[in-house]
């Protein structure tokens, strides 16, 4: 028996051990009684995250689908949707799920009645009420105060609409932007066709505040069920009748349509888009053109129901469903079809190129590698070898990998080296082939051991040369780049020594042993930051900012932020999970960090009242990660902090403050404690409430805790179903592992490779109300030291 732990008592840990009884009687009816949702679809709600803090947007998209056709409420301003508002300006045709800034929005329609006067979205939007919305997985819905209705939904590469207009409405009016996005736009054109038919483009980049070269373009191509009685163009605020073509001028450019209403009350438009051209916007159109809208309803529908259904659960309260079906919808909306049907697509050298395999962009890796990539490599083999595939397109065709790739162009956003981890995590898993391997490793060695020449495209790892030679980053704030990983050195070289470490693994199975050692010696890179001597709630030793000569950088107070990217040294000092015994060893061992970590999530609170812990101890806010000391469990930085007592013999408190966190996700619009993150934030909820989590990315290893659900069946594309059970399993008890079992006998670990939960048949998962010594003696290994 250990000794006394901090937060538990030896008379707990006894009673416990002796009990540590499983859910009988009671608890096993409730399970026979448990049953999946016949159609979880049901239990989405899309206005989940569309405030403020989440950035979800809550219009009609298809999995990882190019077209995301939403409303907007509001310009420059995250996903253009906030749910407090009460006016649309237009529904536009691209979105990105969960960014904290502004970005795309492209491509907004409008319907209106009577004399077009305006191209001003503020003076012909429409007011509307939430009680008048209808949103469902691949639908969205609204009638708006003056009596028109509109209803969206989509295809992958096309977008759908339908207005109903009121009976006295008069002139019926559709209004198209092509100049005015919720991002920086720097050019556009608008082309009214014959008399059913508009087309056009727009360009934009920059992103969170960057300016460089990066730049997308949408094209489209709309035709109407009905053709236009009359028809004009706009620039900025002229309004020319008759005119066919417009050019964006300093803010817009655009077009309206008039119908008679006299030829009936509904309108229908299909929106064909593409990356490529008008002509691919055109191809995309014809080739996926439904039947009628309500079939392409039917068919978005049934594309959700089928997704949802790869990882469906049983059991729980309505809340917790309806929360849980919601956050597997917004894990799966991106990466994003950038391809059009014929899969031609734009890369990185802004031209235009044929792939083998539908090809994908939009790459949030910063933020996916860590929860989102894990969950769509297991549900979506198939895609996420093609999404590799599309990050080596990337790099064939602009020289580099992206860190944050925005259409064809990178942003240069955050910092670190997530396409690493990100890769390995696949290739660990088997779903790469051999040539993808190896002409991804040679890119990944590349990106870990240089800079690019000139970085006004791809900085890369622009903290190499020091890091190379020294170990660590070497502090320099780089003017004109607020994203350098130089700026943030410290949180830098954590993200460097854990990609390296992982890309050990892949240099090893390849055959490289001198790259795979060479890697392998940087796995324990973040001890170079470590000072002994700073100190900081009762505790000595944390990682710290350095310039090249080694000297700290500034101040090295760890409940500051300083170097360290949207986090303190007391956020960042966990992600070393590469080699957490190491990592260990610079606290005092195993129970100098469980010490560490009872602090980190105020464990004794966790234990009495885990609403409170997580509402009044933890960061709560999307943006108040800076200069605090607490878990924040709105940022990625700290998604793998829960599952690091795994490795301090005490796994059981992983399953309290997952308990606690699930307190923070609700079913309403204000139910995403943080950006999503295109789909980061949910993905990390879907793994906590089924009950595994890979913590050390690129290890395809997963960590087992305590189930929130009775049942719940993973269902792989072209794969055998994983069943996990867990009679009894409530979200809102306190409830830990007492045992585990597969189909291939009783496991004693706290964790299973990928291989062998995907040949596990069923994971019987037992469960008890008090803590218990299930996996306290054997730990996932290392990354590299397997």
């Amino acid at each position: 028996m250990r000794a006394l732990r901090r937060g538990v008592t030896t008379a707990l840990i006894l009673t416990t051990v002796a009990a540590a009884s499983v859910t009988t009687g009671v608890a096993a009816a409730q399970e026979r009684g448990a049953r999946f949702a016949a159609d979880p679809t049901s239990l989405v709600d899309t206005s989940v995250g569309n405030n403020g803090d989440g950035t979800t947007f809550p219009g009609a998209a298809t999995p990882f689908g190019m077209v995301q056709l939403s409303p907007d409420t509001q310009l420059n301003k995250y996903a253009s949707y906030d749910y407090a508002q009460d006016t649309i300006l237009g529904f536009s045709h691209t979105h990105l799920s969960g960014v904290g800034c502004q970005t795309m929005g492209n491509i907004r329609f409008m319907p209106t009645t009577g004399a077009v006067t305006s191209s001003d979205p503020a003076a012909y939007g429409a007011k509307f009420s939430h009680d008048h919305e209808t949103r469902a997985p691949g639908y969205y819905g609204v009638t708006f105060d003056n009596g028109i209705k509109a209803e969206l939904t989509a295809t992958q590469r096309t977008g759908q609409h339908r207005y109903t207009y009121p009976a006295d409405s008069g002139t019926q009016n559709v209004l198209i932007e092509a100049g005015e996005s919720n991002g920086s736009t720097y050019a556009g054109d608008i082309k009214v066709v014959g008399d059913d038919t508009v087309e056009g483009w727009v360009q934009g980049g920059n992103f969170c505040g960057e300016t460089g070269k990066e730049r997308y373009r949408v094209y489209f191509s709309a035709t109407f069920d009905r053709t236009f009685k009359t028809f004009g163009t706009w620039t900025d605020g002229t309004l020319t009748p008759n005119q066919r073509e417009a050019s964006r001028g300093s803010k817009r450019a655009g077009a309206w349509l008039s119908f008679d209403a006299a030829r009936g009350r509904r309108i229908g438009s299909s929106v064909g888009l593409s990356y490529t051209s008008v002509d691919g916007a055109r191809l995309n159109r014809r080739a996926e053109r439904p039947a009628s809208f309500d079939a392409a309803r039917g068919a978005a529908h049934d594309d959700w129901r089928s997704e949802l259904n790869r990882m469906r659960v049983a059991g729980g309260s309505t809340a917790d469903q309806r929360t849980y079906y919601t956050a597997l919808y917004h894990s799966l909306l991106h990466p994003s079809i950038g391809s059009d049907v014929d899969n031609r697509y734009r890369g990185f050298d802004d031209k235009v190129h044929r792939a083998d395999a539908p090809y994908y962009q939009m790459f949030s890796l910063w933020d996916t590698y860590r929860s989102q990539n894990q969950l769509v490599a297991l549900l979506h083999p198939d895609k996420a070898a093609d999404m590799a595939k599309s990050v080596l397109r990337i790099y064939q065709d602009g020289g580099w990998l992206p860190r944050w790739g925005l259409g064809g162009g990178e942003t240069n956003v955050m910092s670190g080296d997530p396409v690493t981890p990100w890769v390995v995590d696949l290739y660990n898993r088997g779903l790469l082939d051999d040539s993808t391997a190896r002409q991804l490793f040679d890119a990944l060695w590349k990106n870990a051991n240089e800079v690019p020449a000139d970085q006004s495209l791809f900085r890369g790892r622009d903290g190499n040369p020091t890091y190379v030679k020294n170990g660590w980053v070497g502090y320099q704030n780089l003017p004109g780049y607020r994203f350098g990983d130089s700026r943030q050195a410290g949180s830098a070289t954590l993200e460097y020594a854990l990609g390296d470490c992982a890309l050990s693994t892949m240099a090893a199975g390849l055959g490289h042993r001198d790259k795979a050692a060479t890697l392998a010696a940087r796995c324990d890179n973040f001890s170079t930051l470590w000072d002994k001597d700073v100190t900081s709630k009762g505790f000595t030793g944390f990682p710290v900012t350095r310039d090249a000569d080694g000297t700290v950088a500034g101040d090295p107070d760890p409940t500051r932020s300083g170097a360290f990217h949207e986090g303190t040294a007391w956020q960042y000092q966990w992600l070393a999970q590469q080699d957490p015994k190491a990592l260990f060893g610079l606290m005092g061992g195993a129970s100098g960090a469980e010490q560490r970590l009872d602090t980190f999530f105020d464990m004794p609170t966790v234990l009495t009242d885990p609403a409170k812990a997580a509402s009044e101890s933890w960061v709560t806010g999307a943006y108040d990660y800076h200069n605090n000391f607490a878990f924040n469990p709105n940022n990625e930085p700290d998604f793998h902090t829960p599952w690091m007592y795994a490795w301090t013999g005490a796994p059981w408190k992983t399953s309290a403050v997952l308990r606690a966190m699930r307190t923070l996700f609700t079913d309403d619009a204000y139910g995403m404690p943080g950006n999503d993150d295109l789909g980061a934030t949910s993905s990390l909820l879907v793994f906590a409430m089924a009950g595994v989590f890979e913590a050390q990315p690129g290890s395809a290893r997963y960590i087992v805790s305590a189930p929130m659900f009775e049942k719940v069946e993973i269902r792989p594309a072209h794969g055998r179903a994983i069943r996990i059970e867990a009679p009894g399993a409530d979200a809102s008890k306190a409830q830990y592992v007492a045992s585990v079992r597969t189909d291939r006998g009783p496991s004693r670990q706290s964790w299973l490779s990928h291989e062998d939960l995907l040949r596990s048949g069923t994971l019987r998962v037992t469960l008890s109300d008090r803590p218990t010594r299930w996996g306290v003696d054997a730990a996932p290994p290392a990354v590299a030291r397997d």
